[in-house]
């Protein structure tokens, strides 16, 4: 008789989001979600500044957010928690101390991972995707509030990972002057021209033909969910294959708008209405930069592929 999967439970606290994953393998040894919930919890404001240190709220929100969503996993008895942090939380001069506060909340240990550590993790999560089941030679981005991860897959193996500080709320603190207004032309122009800068000088391999590419995060599926509102169909009824002609007219339209109006868009959530267009300026950059048309866009990113890692 088949023994069941166990259970497990995957925490991921990134800079601007706090997700959990609760997954079982089902009977063909393919990671399922049980149950899963993204909390809006920015702990990274001040990211983009030459010391970076969580401030009593950010900690005291990344806390509750935690514990809520512990009360979330707990009813599922899993075998085992994995909680990990990210940006942030590793470039923080009080990360421990925020460690040590999760650890006395969740009994469990906080594990800060590394920009290589990472990306390995969320290219081992897009690996479960069914939908990318037959791919083989293709790249894959993620993009986060504190930095950008880059990886290369030849035959379905990792070849490469790469983690820069380009994520979203890092290069709004950084280029966005006018908060409150709408998103600046120069403001974008500097993202652009940043993130060129930043991609050079990582000797990134985009030469060749362009390969396929893949897309996890929130700025890809905050896009999704915005077309849906205007089309009012279900985010499920948007295609994953999302088309950087698709993006820009998404910047233009946030871009043209005040933050209090940002605000109002069904689907974009009001906590990231301000750093929406900074994302979508960075993604359109990514694009360029690289060749692409478009992404696939996945939602299988480093909490799946912390549960895989749980449940190995």
């Amino acid at each position: 008789m088949k023994i069941a999967s166990p259970t497990v439970a995957a925490i991921d606290i990134g800079s601007n989001t706090i997700k959990a994953l609760v997954a079982t393998r089902n009977e063909h040894g393919r990671l399922e979600s049980v149950e899963q919930r993204t909390l809006d919890s920015r702990i990274s404001t001040g990211i983009s500044g030459a010391s970076m240190r969580l401030t009593e709220d950010a900690m005291a929100e990344g806390l509750e957010a935690v514990a809520e969503l512990m009360a979330m996993i707990t009813p599922h008895h899993p075998a085992k928690i994995g909680i990990v942090a990210t940006s942030a939380v590793r470039e923080s001069s009080n990360g421990a101390t925020f460690a040590k506060r999760i650890e006395d909340v969740t009994g469990c240990p906080l594990q800060i991972l590394d920009g290589e550590n990472e990306a390995r993790l969320i290219g081992r999560g897009l690996l479960c995707d069914p939908a990318m089941a037959s791919w083989k030679d293709f790249r894959v981005f993620d993009l986060g509030g504190g930095s950008l991860e880059m990886l290369t897959f030849a035959q379905r193996e990792l070849t490469q990972a790469v983690s820069l500080p380009l994520g979203c709320v890092r290069l709004t603190e950084k280029f966005v002057t006018d908060h409150k207004g709408p998103f600046a032309p120069a403001a974008a122009e500097a993202v652009r021209s940043h993130v060129h800068r930043e991609l050079r000088k990582a000797d990134l391999h985009f030469t060749g033909e362009p390969l396929p590419t893949a897309f996890t995060g929130g700025t890809m599926t905050t896009s999704r969910a915005i077309l849906a509102a205007a089309k009012d169909v279900g985010f499920s009824q948007t295609t994953p294959r999302v088309t950087v002609e698709l993006l820009g007219a998404i910047l233009k339209k946030l871009g043209g708008l005040a933050l209090a109006d940002r605000r109002a868009i069904p689907g974009l959530p009001a906590r990231r209405a301000d750093v929406m267009p900074t994302a979508l300026a960075t993604v359109l950059a990514l694009a360029e930069f690289a060749r692409v048309t478009e992404f696939q866009h996945s939602l299988y990113n480093l909490r799946w592929g912390l549960a895989d890692q749980l449940l190995s």
